[in-house]
Formats: C-alpha cells, sequence, structure tokens
C-alpha cells in the first residue's frame, strides 16, 4: 500500500490566502488585524519560532510586534505587560511563547490575558467553550490537523479517532475538538497516554491516529491498522552524526516503516507542525473581526 502524504505546506498555504480577503475586509472598516508575541529569555528554539510568526505576519499584512524582555523578567513585570497589551488596540492577539523561564507562573499568564485576544486557545474561558461546542478560537496545532484532514477530503463521521497524548496544547484539545457534532469531526475518540495499559489494542483500531507524545518514533507498524490515516504532530531532535547539523528531524511515529501500512500520513517535517503558525494567524484575524463586530454593535 503506498500512502498519501498529507502535506502541511500546501494546507498553510491554502489558509494563509483564504485569509487575505479577510485581512483586507477588516482594514477597509477601520482595524488592522494586529499581533503582538512576548519573548522573555533567550532560548534559541523560541527566538525561531517568534521570527517566523512575525515573517508569516508580515506576509500577510498582519500588524506585529515582538516584545523581548530579559530572563529575570519579574512575575509582577510579565503581569503589568499583559495588562497593558489587553488594553491596547492595536492588538488583536497576544501570544506570550513558552515555555517562560522556571520562576514564572505560566497559568497565570494564560489566565491574565483576555480571552477576547487568546490566540492560542489556552484560556480557560476559551477550553470552556471549546468542550462546550460554542464559538472561540482554537488551540492552533489542534485546528491545524483538522484543518488537514478537511483539505484533503479525509471522512471523520463516525471514524474511530484514537489520539495520543494528553498534553493541554494539543492531547487534550484534540479530543475535545473530534468528538464535536461538526463537519469533519463528529468522531468517536479514544484517548491514550502513559497510564494506558495495551496501547497497541487500541492504536490498532483507530481509523485515525493522532500522536503527540513528545517520544521519538514511539508508534511503529505493528501499532497501525492497515489504510489507518496516522498524523504525526510530534517533532523531534535526534543525533545523526551524517547530518551536517549532527542531528535530524523526526516524528513521534516511524515513519518509513508506518508509511508502507497506512493509507495516508504526514511527514515530518514538513506535516502538522506548518500549521501551528497558519492556524495563529487565521485565530488572529477571527479575533479582529470580533473586534470589529463589537464596534459595529455599540459594544466597544
Amino acid at each position: 500500500m503506498e500512502a498519501k502524504i498529507l502535506h502541511g505546506k500546501v494546507v498553510a498555504e491554502a489558509v494563509k490566502e483564504g485569509l487575505r480577503p479577510r485581512i483586507e475586509k477588516c482594514i477597509k472598516k477601520g482595524v488592522y488585524p494586529g499581533l503582538v508575541v512576548v519573548l522573555v529569555g533567550e532560548d534559541p528554539a523560541s527566538q525561531v519560532y517568534v521570527r517566523n510568526k512575525a515573517r508569516a505576519c508580515e506576509s500577510l499584512g498582519i500588524y506585529s510586534e515582538t516584545r523581548c524582555l530579559s530572563v529575570d523578567t519579574t512575575q509582577k513585570e510579565l503581569n503589568e505587560l499583559v495588562d497593558r497589551l489587553n488594553a491596547d488596540d492595536r492588538f488583536h492577539g497576544i501570544l506570550v511563547q513558552m515555555p517562560l523561564p522556571k520562576h514564572l507562573d505560566d497559568i497565570e499568564i494564560i489566565e491574565r490575558i483576555s480571552p477576547q485576544k487568546d490566540v492560542d486557545g489556552f484560556h480557560p474561558m476559551s477550553v470552556g467553550r471549546l468542550v462546550q461546542g460554542q464559538n472561540t478560537l482554537l488551540p492552533c496545532t489542534p485546528a491545524g490537523v483538522l484543518e488537514i484532514l478537511a483539505y484533503y477530503n479525509i471522512e471523520t463521521n463516525g471514524k474511530h479517532v484514537v489520539v495520543v497524548g494528553r498534553s493541554n496544547i494539543v492531547g487534550k484539545p484534540m479530543l475535545n475538538l473530534m468528538y464535536q457534532k461538526s463537519k469533519h469531526a463528529n468522531a468517536t475518540v479514544t484517548i491514550c497516554h502513559t497510564g494506558t495499559r495495551n496501547m497497541e489494542e487500541h492504536t490498532l483500531r483507530a481509523d485515525i491516529l493522532i500522536v503527540a507524545t513528545g517520544v521519538p518514533e514511539m508508534i511503529k507498524a505493528g501499532m497501525v491498522k492497515d489504510g489507518a490515516v496516522v498524523i504525526d504532530v510530534g517533532v523531534n531532535r535526534v543525533d545523526d552524526d551524517t547530518r551536517k547539523k549532527g542531528y535530524r528531524l523526526v516524528g513521534d511515529v516511524a515513519y518509513d516503516e508506518v508509511k508502507e501500512r497506512c493509507s495516508a500520513i504526514t511527514p515530518v517535517p514538513g506535516g502538522v507542525g506548518l500549521m501551528t503558525i497558519a492556524m495563529l494567524m487565521k485565530n488572529t484575524v477571527q479575533a479582529a473581526e470580533d473586534h470589529v463586530n463589537l464596534k459595529n454593535n455599540g459594544k466597544k
């Protein structure tokens, strides 16, 4: 069986192209979509992510700023910055880059961001609205998975989806998205984690297997049902002396062996990872549109 490769770049570009007329419409109504990213410290990976977000904003015509803070920034200083950004109408989205230095409380910061500007979709109000099936800003990576499934016309209605991983960033919101009574969802969902016994018994029943564990190549061919669709969210750096950089990127799925068994699979790199920033752009535009609607309704 030759698996269909689900390329994230193609889907991400389609998402961004779909945003352009929405951005123009906002600007015509006097609202220029804006995103501010807060970076605390000098974590190299975070710096790369932040630069990529700024480039995506620039390419779409979204106003963006990056606020870089020293690694010894206090909780009080970060809280006060978030409060100022909440009150700044130039920004419809606020993203505080994680992880934060260990002395800072990430939950406190997530809860401090206005739900209307929570483009990460992590605020408790955003999570609650997601669980209830209400309109809200969705967590970017799980929403990106849905976009991939929709773009490639992968049927989810009534299918058995198995999610491996229970993080607040991917696993839990993925579970809550997939069982919603909506298009490109409406599935029966099982979630597995480190406490799951005989995990392969569950993964082998999956019509769609979504893996987000952070464990390199954890899912082997023997854990995947013939003809399943496999969505690999993981991006892991493993040592490889044959590469110039001394490492290579792999997913949570053993790609080379699993692709011989499944019907479709996302590559790593080039799969879900490319969707996260595209969905961040989509959330920023959605937040700007919501701002426009509030202004037009006289509520702002």
